[in-house]
């Protein structure tokens, strides 16, 4: 890679001004990046759920179509879940957003190189399979842009490769208990505990 993001600064500028935001997190770093920017009752972590941040995405847009939804995952996760972004493009839902932090490698399991390192390009995939809008993002200035863009509503789901920097920051770490983190990001929502 050329040119990188720091990752916690780019998604901390993601999420500066979230407003009524869902957000869904890949579990390993972008859970931790994410909770570092803010815990949130709107943020929905993920702890085990390899590759099933995207499709936990989108069915959060389907159920709640009248709030825009952000996922923020790696690169390892999304290319677990290749096929979730045909079923994304196919429900084409208009306030899905996801967002792949791509250091091109497997961070949690010891930083060997992803399949992005060796020229996977999940942007491409996302725009051959019809995402209204996918890009690879690399400075500070087009994450400006991205923002911006993504302020502006959709007609269709949105993906963005923000390439970073491949390194092991401090852990910031929200609870790991799952049901406490569904019952308080349901009441959120105005959903009873279940």
């Amino acid at each position: 890679m050329s040119e990188v993001l720091e990752r916690r600064d780019a998604v901390a500028r993601l999420l500066a001004d979230r407003g009524d935001l869902l957000v869904v997190t890949g579990l390993g770093s972008p859970t931790y990046d994410v909770h570092a920017a803010g815990d949130h009752d709107a943020n929905y972590y993920l702890w085990g759920a390899m590759g099933g941040a995207s499709l936990v995405g989108l069915g959060l847009a389907q159920a709640q179509s009248s709030r825009r939804v952000l996922v923020i995952t790696g690169d390892g996760e999304q290319l677990m879940a290749l096929g979730g972004l045909s079923t994304i493009a196919a429900a084409h839902p208009t306030n899905l957003d996801i967002i792949v932090l791509d250091n091109e490698h497997y961070g949690e399991t010891g930083m060997q190189t992803s399949h992005t390192g060796l020229g996977i390009d999940l942007a491409a995939v996302a725009a051959a399979l019809g995402f209204e809008d996918s890009r690879v993002v690399t400075t500070t200035e087009q994450l400006a842009q991205l923002i911006a863009d993504r302020a502006v509503a959709a007609t269709g789901p949105r993906l963005a490769v923000l390439k970073i920097r491949a390194e092991n920051l401090p852990r910031s770490m929200p609870s790991r208990d799952a049901v406490f983190i569904k019952n308080r990001f349901r009441a959120h929502l105005g959903l009873p505990p279940n």
